[in-house]
């Protein structure tokens, strides 16, 4: 027990000045807490004065109170840091640079890094960025010299700029602090962030890091993992098993990379090894014993039902169900009972399923009709989901998306009249909406019809998101029912290196396989097959080019 410094008249003064606050009146509270704190020169009293300002929503009194604590205490951190913090709540952006800079050269040297690393969120409400960009790099002056902590530094700048949507200069910042320091996890982070966001050019940076790295990354997975999660997403399978099987070979007690490479395997219809992965996961999940990796057993749950829903053993797969207790992984267990009823000539059963499962959210209405959509289009009821969707937009009119669906399964169900009055209606609804133009935009061009009404909307489409694959892969294939082979095959070779996909594998092959290149075309065919060997569009080229690869 320490005995307090205060004598009875200072006791006084703060048991008035905390009647005052209990009173309603925190203004006379305040000035007497914020003279004993002079007084005492105690950091507790001029924190409990700042706490009474801030209760009373005095920003500028809680100012003067963390300024008068800074002035009396220079040494104290925390006291910069209440100043500082106030200073972005005021929206004083230009007066906090010093202080930060204070707070920076206050900090120990292991914790520097993470205070230059929280800047950027800090700083995330500010209204003017540009000016929040040249305080912080004023501030960071020091740090961006210093070999410890110039990574996190030009991370930090970084982040500020691609705040900014400034993705060029972010790159360029991510690879000074690369430069740096090539081990620091932080500057090929955003390297990762820059990659998703459609800057190519970041991808050798990420490549150099884990060379460097590696094999321990001794800041942890986190650059690695990252990185197989984006393979993943751009179909970049080949690549992402092999960081996966690297990652798991070096870190086999980390368990997520394990239940990744599972979801690899079960695409490449590897079971027997997707099986191992799965286990090896659920064991480490089980040990861990939180929140995340119980969110994870019910994933690995619902891996384990569908690998044995593609071995036939219905029995087997609602075993695996009938693990999932948490309400809000039901809708996705009773999604796959679905799936197992319908594969067993049993729709009406498996819709009805869906339709009965009680709502306890107010967003799973909208779940349960998305739900039931998707089952109907995986075994290509198209009439019966258009219909279904229809449903779903009448109840959820302002939901874009449920209308883009609509459409596209009117085109399916052989409506194309009613797929383009669709879309024509989400276009007037929401002019950004690039899938709508691109949507239709590639109806028109593959039905050869309105060519260059065609390559217009899909140009629209191309202006609204530059860096989509998807609408690069429409625009290819415009240009090449208008005729213009050469720039084609310039647009589809360019949008399947960035995202190899089945669909635009087909595309492609096809425009070489039109100009003689018939081995080139059935090297990109296999490598669709690989990817999707069930993909609708890349199976009607093959079959209507009468081609076996």
């Amino acid at each position: 027990m320490v005995n307090s410094t205060l004598n009875a008249p200072q006791f006084y003064q703060l048991l008035l000045g905390e009647l005052n606050v209990l009173a309603g009146e925190p203004g006379a509270g305040y000035s007497l807490i914020l003279d004993a704190a002079r007084q005492q020169r105690n950091a507790q009293l001029y924190r409990r004065a700042v706490e009474v300002a801030l209760q009373a929503r005095s920003g500028e009194a809680a100012l003067t109170a963390a300024r008068t604590w800074a002035k009396d205490l220079p040494k104290d951190v925390e006291a910069n840091r209440f100043v500082w913090q106030i200073l972005l709540a005021l929206n004083q952006v230009t007066e906090t640079g010093p202080v930060l800079r204070d707070i920076l050269a206050q900090s120990s040297p292991t914790e520097r890094n993470d205070a230059i690393n929280a800047i950027p969120q800090a700083y995330a409400r500010v209204a003017d960025k540009s000016q929040a960009l040249t305080v912080v790099r004023e501030a960071l002056g020091p740090s961006l010299k210093q070999r410890a902590h110039a990574a996190a530094a030009w991370t930090t700048l970084g982040r500020m700029e691609l705040a900014l949507d400034q993705k060029p200069q972010a790159l360029a910042s991510a690879q000074k602090g690369h430069a740096a320091d090539p081990a620091s996890p932080f500057p090929a982070l955003l390297a990762l962030e820059l990659f998703e966001l459609g800057q190519p050019e970041a991808e050798a940076l990420v490549r150099d890091h884990l060379r460097v790295a590696a094999p321990a990354e001794p800041n942890g997975p986190a650059v690695s993992l990252t990185y197989a999660r984006i393979l993943l997403d751009l179909q970049r399978n080949a690549e992402a098993r092999d960081q996966l099987n690297l990652l798991t070979g070096r870190q086999p007690e980390l368990p997520e990379p394990w239940l990744l490479l599972a979801t690899l395997q079960i695409q490449d219809d590897a079971l027997p090894q997707a099986t191992a992965s799965l286990e090896k996961y659920m064991g480490l999940a089980r040990q861990a014993n939180d929140e995340r990796s119980a969110r994870g057993l019910t994933q690995a749950y619902l891996l384990m039902a569908q690998i044995a829903e593609k071995r036939n053993d219905f029995a087997a797969a609602n075993a695996w169900l009938d693990r999932i207790e948490n309400a809000d992984d039901i809708m996705a267990a009773q999604m796959r009972r679905a799936s197992l009823l319908a594969r067993q000539g049993q729709m009406a059963q498996a819709r009805a399923l869906l339709r009965n499962q009680p709502e306890r959210r107010p967003e799973d209405a909208r779940l349960k009709l998305v739900a039931e959509g998707q089952l109907l289009r995986d075994f290509k009821a198209w009439e019966q989901a258009y219909e279904v969707y229809g449903e779903a937009v009448k109840r959820f009119p302002q939901d874009v998306e449920l209308l883009y669906d609509q459409a596209m399964m009117a085109e399916k169900a052989g409506k194309p009249e009613v797929m383009e009055q669709l879309l024509r209606e989400l276009m007037a609804t929401k002019p950004d909406y690039h899938h709508a133009y691109n949507a239709l935009g590639y109806s028109l061009a593959d039905r050869k019809l309105r060519l260059p009404e065609a390559k217009q909307l899909i140009e629209k489409a191309v202006e609204l998101a530059p860096t989509d694959a998807y609408i690069q892969d429409s625009l290819g294939w415009v240009e090449f029912r208008l005729g213009n082979v050469q720039r084609s095959l310039q647009i589809l070779q360019a949008a399947y290196g960035k995202r190899p996909d089945a669909e635009i594998a087909a595309h492609l092959g096809e425009v070489l396989w039109s100009q003689g290149q018939r081995e080139q075309a059935l090297k990109i065919w296999r490598e669709g097959l690989l990817l999707a060997r069930d993909n609708e569009t890349l199976q009607e080229t093959l079959k209507r080019l009468r081609v076996n690869p």
